[in-house]
C-alpha cells in the first residue's frame, strides 16, 4: 500500500458522502466483474444487503458497499485476497488490504467509491463481524442468488438471519440517525478477550494487564471529565478517574468501536484504532441536530494518540 492508496481510502471515511445510485450500480457490477473472472466467490453484507432487502435499493444515506467471504470456504485463501487486490489495482481502484484476529480484508476505491470486500477468519469454529457481532456459519452454507441492478448477486442464506445478528430483531425498521449505537449493543461485553484477561482487569481496578490502553476524555468547554463512561465494544466499559483517565485492555492493535458518554452527551466512534499500551484523548464531535445527514454525527479515526 502506498501514500496515495491510504489517501484515497481514509478521503472515503473521513469525509463520506452518500453514493450515487447509479453510479454505485455501475460500480458495483464492475466489482462482480472481477470477482467473476477470478472465480472467487463473494456476497453481499451490511448496509448494502440491508437495503436489499428492506427496499430493493441502496440506502439513501449509505457511502460505501459492503462484500463478504470466509476464509476456508467456498475456496477463498488468504492468497485469495492478494490476488483479487492485484486483479483490482489492474483494473484502475486504489486498494487498502489490512488484517486483524478475525479478518482479512481489502477496500476498493475508485472514483470516490469504496468497496469494502471483508474475509472472516474462523475463530473457534466462528465468524465475526465489526465490531464484534458473531454471525451464525449456515447462512454462508449454501448463499442464494437474487438480482440487483441488473446482476445477480449471491447473499447469505436466509438473509433474515444473517440481518438480525448484524442489527437486531428490529432490522426491518429504517433507523437514520443512531442505528451505530444499536449495533454497537449488539456485541457482549468480554467477549473479544479472554476469561483470565477480563479477571485480572477486573482485579486490578483497570490498571492491569499491560496490554491495557488509555482514554483521556474531555468535555466540550475542554475540562476533564470525571465518572465517563467508556465502553469498547467486546472488551467493556470503564470510568474515568479524577484525571479524566479510563484504562481498558486491548486485545490486538485493531480498529474497535468506542463509545463515551456523560451526563448530557455520548457519542459512538464507530471506528477507531486501538494498540496495546497506548493512550489516547478523546474530544467530543461537533453538535448535529436530527435533521442532518447521520454521518456528520458519527465520527471514525477521531481519537487523538497522546
Amino acid at each position: 500500500m502506498d501514500n496515495a492508496e491510504d489517501a484515497a481510502y481514509l478521503e472515503t471515511v473521513l469525509s463520506p458522502k452518500p453514493l450515487d445510485p447509479e453510479k454505485a450500480a455501475e460500480r458495483l457490477r464492475e466489482v462482480k466483474g472481477v470477482f467473476d473472472e477470478l472465480g472467487v466467490t463473494f456476497w453481499l453484507r451490511s448496509g448494502t444487503l440491508l437495503g436489499i432487502v428492506r427496499a430493493g435499493s441502496f440506502i439513501d444515506w449509505d457511502d460505501e458497499m459492503d462484500t463478504a467471504s470466509v476464509l476456508g470456504m467456498h475456496g477463498v485463501s488468504v492468497e485469495t485476497v492478494h490476488r483479487v487486490a492485484d486483479a483490482f489495482r489492474a483494473r484502475g481502484f486504489t486498494v487498502r488490504a489490512q488484517s486483524g484476529p478475525r479478518y482479512v480484508a481489502a477496500s476498493f476505491v475508485k472514483d470516490g467509491i469504496r468497496t469494502d470486500w471483508t474475509c472472516y477468519r474462523l475463530v473457534g469454529g466462528r465468524a465475526y463481524e465489526f465490531p464484534g457481532i458473531e454471525i451464525p456459519l449456515h447462512v454462508f452454507d449454501d448463499l442464494r442468488e437474487i438480482e440487483f441492478v441488473g446482476e445477480r448477486f449471491l447473499i447469505p442464506n436466509p438473509p433474515e438471519d444473517y440481518l438480525q445478528a448484524k442489527y437486531g430483531p428490529d432490522w426491518r425498521t429504517p433507523k437514520g440517525p443512531g442505528f451505530e449505537a444499536d449495533v454497537v449493543r449488539q456485541v457482549a461485553d468480554g467477549s473479544m478477550i479472554s476469561r483470565g484477561v477480563r479477571m485480572l482487569w477486573q482485579a486490578s481496578g483497570g490498571r492491569l494487564p499491560r496490554s491495557c490502553a488509555r482514554l483521556r476524555v474531555y468535555d466540550r468547554e475542554g475540562d476533564l471529565v470525571r465518572g465517563a463512561l467508556v465502553r469498547v465494544a467486546g472488551v467493556g466499559q470503564a470510568a474515568t478517574n479524577a484525571q479524566g483517565l479510563a484504562r481498558f485492555p486491548v486485545p490486538a492493535d485493531d480498529y474497535y468501536a468506542v463509545t463515551v458518554a456523560y451526563p448530557g452527551h455520548s457519542e459512538v466512534l464507530c471506528m477507531e484504532t486501538l494498540r496495546q499500551g497506548a493512550n489516547y484523548v478523546y474530544r467530543p464531535g461537533p453538535v448535529v441536530t436530527a435533521e442532518e445527514h447521520y454521518k456528520a454525527g458519527v465520527r471514525t479515526l477521531a481519537l487523538v494518540e497522546e
